[in-house]
């Protein structure tokens, strides 16, 4: 999921945080399986930080689907938190899957959710 330009909403902090992630998600599909692991593990922290800034975000401009976003945000980490179990018990098939699985759910998230906290955001 290489960075595309028609990922960027106009809010300079989001795509910043969003290219890191991109970043981040790909080099976790070419990784080794000697480098996957300490690569998901700065996923999930990058995923944390990145929730909880986008969080402040949201309070800060009275985002009206705050619930509803904020519920994904928790989805997602608990997902990061359960692949990351296996990956550090030395299974990684399940986590590489996911991963490969996140270019959709990124898109999505980004096209729905993120375009609407970054239109708020704009009128803030």
């Amino acid at each position: 999921m290489p960075w595309d330009e028609r990922h960027t909403l106009g809010v300079a902090e989001m795509d910043a945080t969003h290219r890191e992630f991109v970043a981040l998600a790909d080099a976790l599909v070419a990784a080794s399986d000697d480098e996957f692991p300490a690569l998901f593990l700065q996923l999930e922290e990058h995923t944390r930080r990145h929730f909880e800034h986008e969080g402040k975000l949201m309070k800060a401009c009275r985002f009206p689907a705050i619930g509803e976003h904020h519920s994904e945000h928790l989805r997602v980490l608990g997902e990061l938190a359960h692949f990351s179990r296996g990956v550090k018990a030395g299974r990684l098939g399940l986590a590489r899957s996911y991963v490969k699985a996140l270019p959709d759910w990124f898109n999505s998230h980004l096209a729905t959710m993120d375009a609407a906290l970054a239109g708020c955001l704009k009128r803030c």
